[in-house]
């Protein structure tokens, strides 16, 4: 085991350290870059065991794990041995699984980087300074009565407790920066991989594509014009769908029933090959209160490879010119076919219209925030 680093962090995320990298991934990998005596526990979903046996197999581990040769990134995720409503102890269980690994690293005072609101009351049980990093305003997704309360009862206590508040968007920022300051921190893009030139991924299908490279999950796409899409581009293109597929078993079907080719998640590593040879790359988006509020990281991953977009008038895009169409639902399946009929584009990146935040420029901002709260200090508001 590692020796205690002059810097420790515990990342809470709503997502796991796996192969489809994102935000927390990317700024996690770029701060240990930045402070070579930096220590980072990155902390995933709790894995869910009940819903583990009901498809039929024990759940994968959760053992702490080290990421990479240098004893410098660890990883976990608790288990959930029981649905809250059986078992009020739940949060105290995953609290309790987080501070033994973290006992065990023999992490110092560590800073809670705080993204799953969940462990919002680690803030006051351990007085340890903290970060609380809205990613995605779940607020706004409402599911059942008890969960919403349990949401609204965590985010008001770190905004209340929180060392520091990061936020991704405008929308973000108006709704958490009422009472107190926040910093804005938009995600970012890693260029150079996204315009080196690849090959053409294996398991595209031959012809035009059209691709949509994203979670996939209702609520966020609009599955009936996602449908009405498919069903145009019958026999004159394939509409792909990449990422992890969380959609429910009716939309994936008919999805699939209108010509769909849904490929699931593809490692971050190979994503620019699906980019680049691409025909169109498309945002078919539900305009809601919870896409407002999203900063989209493929919004600078589809400026980076310069293909041409067809987007709904979401937040992240409708802003954007050329390469990128912005129009309602009534006009997007219309603007998909125009740019298909139009000029033939060579595979590959194409112009790069206009400078982006690089993630390396937006996690030298967050290790900014960090070390505010280190110090004990507010940081500057960043806008």
């Amino acid at each position: 085991m590692p020796d205690s680093g002059d810097l420790d962090v515990v990342c809470l995320s709503l997502e796991p350290w796996d192969d489809v990298w994102r935000r927390n991934q990317h700024v996690a990998s770029h701060l240990l870059r930045l402070r070579p005596n930096l220590r980072i526990l990155f902390v995933g979903p709790p894995i869910d065991v009940i819903w583990s046996l009901r498809k039929g197999s024990w759940p994968s581990s959760s053992a702490l794990r080290p990421i990479g040769p240098t004893g410098r990134l660890w990883t976990m995720a608790p288990r959930k041995w029981l649905p809250r409503r059986l078992w009020p102890r739940v949060d105290r269980s995953l609290f309790d699984q987080v501070l033994k690994a973290i006992s065990w690293l023999k992490l110092q005072r560590p800073v809670l980087w705080i993204n799953d609101s969940t462990y919002a009351p680690l803030v006051t049980r351990t007085g340890w300074p903290s970060l609380y990093d809205v990613t995605d305003d779940w607020l706004l997704a409402r599911g059942t009565s008890r969960e919403s309360e349990r949401q609204d009862r965590n985010d008001s206590l770190l905004l209340r407790h929180g060392s520091e508040i990061v936020v991704c968007s405008p929308a973000l920022a108006e709704s958490r920066g009422r009472d107190r300051p926040v910093h804005v921190i938009t995600n970012g893009v890693d260029i150079e991989r996204l315009r080196s030139p690849t090959e053409r991924p294996a398991d595209l299908p031959s012809g035009p594509v059209v691709l949509y490279q994203g979670t996939l999950v209702d609520g966020r796409l609009d599955v009936d014009l996602c449908a009405e899409l498919c069903q145009r581009l019958t026999g004159t293109a394939h509409a792909v769908f990449v990422g992890p597929n969380s959609l429910s078993r009716t939309a994936h079907q008919r999805l699939e029933a209108a010509g769909a080719v849904i490929l699931d998640s593809r490692p971050y590593t190979e994503m620019p090959a699906y980019l680049q040879h691409a025909d169109v790359l498309v945002v078919p988006h539900a305009v809601t209160p919870f896409t407002e509020s999203l900063d989209p990281i493929k919004a600078r991953e589809y400026l980076a490879v310069g293909r041409p977009v067809v987007s709904t008038p979401v937040a992240g895009f409708r802003e954007l010119d050329p390469p990128f169409t912005v129009v309602g639902r009534e006009g997007f399946v219309d603007a998909v076919s125009a740019l298909l009929r139009g000029p033939v584009r060579s595979p590959g990146p194409g112009p790069l219209e206009r400078e982006i935040a690089t993630w390396a420029d937006q996690s030298a901002k967050f290790m900014a925030v960090i070390d505010s709260v280190v110090a004990g200090s507010p940081a500057p508001s960043r806008e």
